[in-house]
């Protein structure tokens, strides 16, 4: 528990790194990027000012630095790949060494130099280990290869995630409709994910990533995705709005020779096995089904050694089967005869097509800054909610349309090394009747129902806005060992634009006799409804919202073998409950009036609000402490922990349903038999009111 003058140090601490962060640069990426760090000695003894130069073999691209008096050396910021790690100093022979950056992780490379009379002497090219041995993380890094290689029938990139402990993403299956990630027991609400920087966190509904709460699609293409970390716990101070696990992502980059890719796959229905029960069944049919994969990338060199460029496509068509099986319906009824429930029997093909589009530019501007301009695009369809007592005509278009546009720059001289990031994100996610227009018929029989019409709901949710994010390192700071000191600041400003038409699809429902309590049973013979639902009202809904993040954070290594990670944050949301709501008259004189006459008794200070009694939360300090140390000199083993605060968010979904019950309100309506004067609250029934023009329905004498 931290006290409230730490909490006033670290407040004072991170207002005076953002003032820092403004006056070097823009806004920046999330750590999509990995580290190069050591001790150069000679003879047992610290080198100081030897010059560690790092080459990506792939791009030819260069970064350079020098040993401090310790002999201690940080090459930070570098972009995951494969580098040529090479030590020269005046009157030793020059090693070079081939390192793996991986994203995310820290590799501790020491050099010993041995003196010789000329500088220049055999180089000694030697293979390093990929294991990262310094971190108090919880974490898994994805590498290229296991993306390339590892099979995954869907191609969605985070079925790897599952090589993380404790995470979980759903089965792929025949009859799925989501796929999400999900960790530490926790809802796939709680997860957050990076690419190349720019957060995909879905801030207005279930399922953590932008998309995936109700989709079997893939959230990026897996071919231009170069690898990636699975962060499960003690996740530093620079990730935010995640509680359960962070997956950081880097996508892929031209470099000095022109290469692509194509793949292309497909399942049909005799690829997949039958269970269990399926095989037991000797009447089961296999459904129609079929699938085809097609990718295809490319990326190579505008300038060599500078400037590269980079292009993937994917594409997820998918064909599966729905089969309608009306009830056979009781007969005597000519009224439901002519409506014919049978005509909808059938086995029907729901559509999936997902297309994803990747383009990428990067620019080694000069030998101390670099820059990346990407491109990303998703644009997925799916046709579903129909079959088995459902009509084809009540399917529902599910989609998702996301598009992310980012610049990132990077700068770096001495020990200083600034990231930059300013995105622009639009994520839409919804669905909508396929076939609108018809009203939704719902006929109830032998304890069931037959369903046809238009599909009862539109929900449309769009999140965009743009992001900036600046972060700052500085690896020359030396006092009771070596410290790597890093900072930074985010705004994103999001807009929310929403459709929730829920139930705007009139419902009517139909049955042949209905009991009326102190009525007896009133006979309909399905010849008219008994029943009305629908909502209307105004569905729309547009708020926006501000979301500030501040960290700092010491990597601190008081002696060789011991590492510690010292960091807080600092979140704020300006709109993230409604702040602003204030709940209309109607309302808050019901709630006065039955508040002390329930069960339990209401706090009337909990629901009623003023429009001046929520505030921001301003508190959410979040304090994240880690150790690793290894226990021998070579670092094969290392016992590592960590504690820390973290604060997510719930959907904005959740909130603003105060507004919207209000402002779309839905109502039941009973109507008495055809040609019969209505009782009680019954509406007589007129056959004008069957229609999908809510215009018509609300002009009734029923709504008040």
């Amino acid at each position: 528990m931290i006290t409230r003058n730490v909490v006033k140090w670290f407040g004072q601490t991170l207002a005076v790194l953002g003032l820092a962060v403004l006056a070097v640069g823009s806004a920046s990426a999330q750590t999509s990027t990995g580290t190069v760090q050591g001790t150069v000695t000679s003879g047992g003894a610290p080198v100081a000012d030897a010059q560690i130069l790092a080459r990506n073999v792939e791009s030819g691209i260069q970064r350079a630095t020098i040993s401090h008096d310790q002999g201690f050396y940080v090459l930070p910021g570098l972009i995951p790949g494969t580098y040529d790690v090479t030590v020269r100093r005046i009157g030793s022979s020059p090693i070079t060494r081939r390192v793996l950056v991986q994203i995310g992780a820290i590799k501790v490379e020491d050099f010993p130099l041995v003196a010789q009379a000329a500088e220049l002497g055999q180089v000694v090219i030697t293979a390093a280990s990929a294991t990262e041995t310094r971190t108090s993380e919880v974490a898994t890094n994805v590498t290229p290869q296991q993306i390339s290689k590892l099979p995954t029938p869907s191609r969605n990139f985070l079925d790897l995630a599952q090589l993380s402990p404790g995470v979980t993403v759903t089965e792929d299956r025949v009859d799925g409709n989501t796929r999400t990630v999900s960790a530490g027991g926790q809802a796939p609400s709680s997860v957050n994910l990076f690419i190349d920087g720019t957060s995909f966190k879905n801030d207005m509904t279930q399922g953590g990533i932008s998309g995936q709460d109700a989709s079997r699609g893939n959230p990026f293409p897996r071919n231009a995705v170069d690898q990636y970390r699975v962060i499960g716990q003690n996740f530093k101070a620079e990730y935010q709005k995640a509680s359960s696990a962070v997956i950081t992502a880097t996508t892929k980059s031209g470099g000095n020779e022109w290469h692509g890719n194509a793949l292309f796959g497909f399942q049909n229905k005799g690829m997949v096995a039958e269970d269990s029960f399926q095989r037991a069944n000797k009447n089961f049919v296999k459904p129609d089904y079929k699938r085809t994969l097609a990718a295809l990338s490319f990326g190579g060199p505008i300038v060599k050694d500078k400037i590269h460029v980079f292009g993937s496509y994917e594409g997820n068509y998918q064909d599966r089967n729905a089969t309608v099986n009306m009830p056979t319906p009781p007969s005597g009824f000519p009224a439901l005869d002519t409506v014919n429930l049978k005509q909808y029997n059938g086995s029907f093909v729901r559509p999936f097509r997902e297309t994803l589009l990747f383009g990428k530019l990067s620019d080694q501007i000069s030998d101390k800054s670099s820059a990346e301009l990407s491109f990303s695009n998703r644009h997925e369809t799916d046709i579903a909610d129909f079959g088995d007592k459902r009509a084809l005509d009540y399917a529902s278009n599910n989609h998702n349309y996301n598009t992310v546009i980012q610049l990132k720059h990077s700068y770096f001289t001495g020990p200083w090394l600034n990231e930059a990031l300013a995105s622009y994100t639009r994520f839409h996610r919804g669905f909508s009747p396929n076939v609108p227009g018809t009203p939704h018929r719902v006929y109830v029989y032998d304890n069931c129902c037959a369903e046809i019409g238009s599909n009862a709901s539109i929900q449309e949710f769009i999140q965009k806005g743009p992001n900036f994010r600046d972060d700052i390192t500085y690896t020359g700071f030396q006092l009771g060992g070596e410290h790597v000191f890093k900072g930074g600041l985010s705004a994103d400003f999001p807009t929310y634009d929403i459709n929730k038409d829920n139930d705007g699809t009139p419902k009517f429902e139909y049955q042949a006799v209905r009991n009326v309590q102190g009525n007896g049973d009133q006979v309909y013979n399905f010849a008219s409804p008994f029943h009305l639902f629908y909502g209307t009202g105004d569905p729309f809904l547009k708020s926006s919202n501000k979301e500030i993040g501040a960290y700092i954070q010491d990597d601190w290594s008081p002696v060789r073998q011991l590492t510690l990670n010292l960091g807080v944050r600092w979140d704020y949301e300006s709109n993230m409950l409604n702040t602003n709501q204030v709940t209309q008259q109607a309302g808050a004189d019901t709630l006065r009036k039955y508040a002390d006459k329930l069960v339990v008794p209401l706090d009337l200070n909990r629901f009623i609000a003023t429009g001046h009694d929520r505030t921001p939360y301003k508190k959410a300090f979040q304090p994240r402490l880690g150790f690793s140390y290894s226990v021998d000199q070579a670092a094969k083993t290392t016992v590592f922990g960590g504690w820390g605060i973290y604060y997510d968010r719930i959907p904005f979904d959740v909130a603003i349903d105060e507004k919207q019950k209000i402002s779309h309100p839905s109502f039941d309506v009973f109507f008495a038999p055809k040609g019969q004067a209505p009782t009680g609250t019954e509406v007589p029934w007129n056959d004008s009111y069957l229609t999908a023009n809510k215009a018509t329905l609300d002009a009734g004498s029923f709504i008040g």
